[in-house]
């Protein structure tokens, strides 16, 4: 298992039990929730929620069942808790958007953030593609506030620029989505990536030259 980023991705969840809870967690306490946190990210992205149990959770950190269900009261609650923190991961890189920076610059720089983050967080992507893949019944409600909120500010941030001269008009919201699926595909479909790339080659190496080449020519203003 990969705990290492898992824990630093959920580190600074907090669900509501966790915000009114009269007693602070103990060190150890922490540490199993993290422990669970990251065996349950294993078990959800590799057969998804249905397919996971509690009980596979349970033996994936090593944890007897009753032990775990200490931490967590459900699997319902441990997938939301993944998922709340990687919402908030997920729009990290979008929110260093900056609106008075080099608008190429600024989108560049965000399509590289969101390949390294295809790197550095595989398991996360695809639990976030199930999610969506689903309806989003359990994030509804954090999609249709904080996700759409920011995506919308941006947006005006882009069209801004367009509308300044700055970079090509485009639909601000659709280039958002490109540089998503272009970007994420790199984890989601790994296997289907590698495979056909063969041995020896980096797959998000060159798919950053790649984009860099593909997005400065499509903001490149034309005369």
């Amino acid at each position: 298992m990969h705990l290492g980023t898992t824990a630093a991705a959920i580190s600074t969840v907090k669900t509501g039990v966790e915000m009114t809870a009269a007693k602070p967690r103990t060190r150890i306490q922490e540490m199993n929730r993290a422990l669970v946190l990251g065996a349950a990210l294993e078990v959800f992205s590799g057969y998804g929620f249905r397919g996971a149990t509690i009980d596979a959770i349970a033996a994936e950190a090593g944890l007897s069942k009753p032990n775990l269900l200490y931490y967590f009261a459900s699997k319902e609650e441990i997938h939301v808790t993944l998922l709340e923190g990687l919402v908030d991961t997920w729009l990290a890189p979008l929110r260093t958007l900056n609106a008075d920076g080099d608008p190429t610059c600024e989108l560049l720089a965000y399509v590289r953030r969101k390949l390294q983050m295809s790197r550095d967080y595989p398991r996360e992507s695809r639990l976030f593609a199930q999610e969506i893949v689903q309806g989003a019944p359990r994030m509804h409600t954090s999609f249709s506030s904080d996700l759409k909120v920011l995506v919308d500010e941006k947006a005006q941030v882009i069209h801004a620029w367009m509308i300044a001269g700055q970079i090509a008009p485009s639909d601000p919201h659709h280039l958002i989505f490109s540089i998503w699926s272009l970007t994420q595909h790199y984890a989601d479909f790994d296997v289907q990536v590698r495979a056909v790339l063969g041995e020896g080659r980096d797959p998000i190496d060159e798919a950053e030259e790649f984009l860099n080449t593909l997005f400065t020519r499509l903001l490149a203003v034309r005369p």
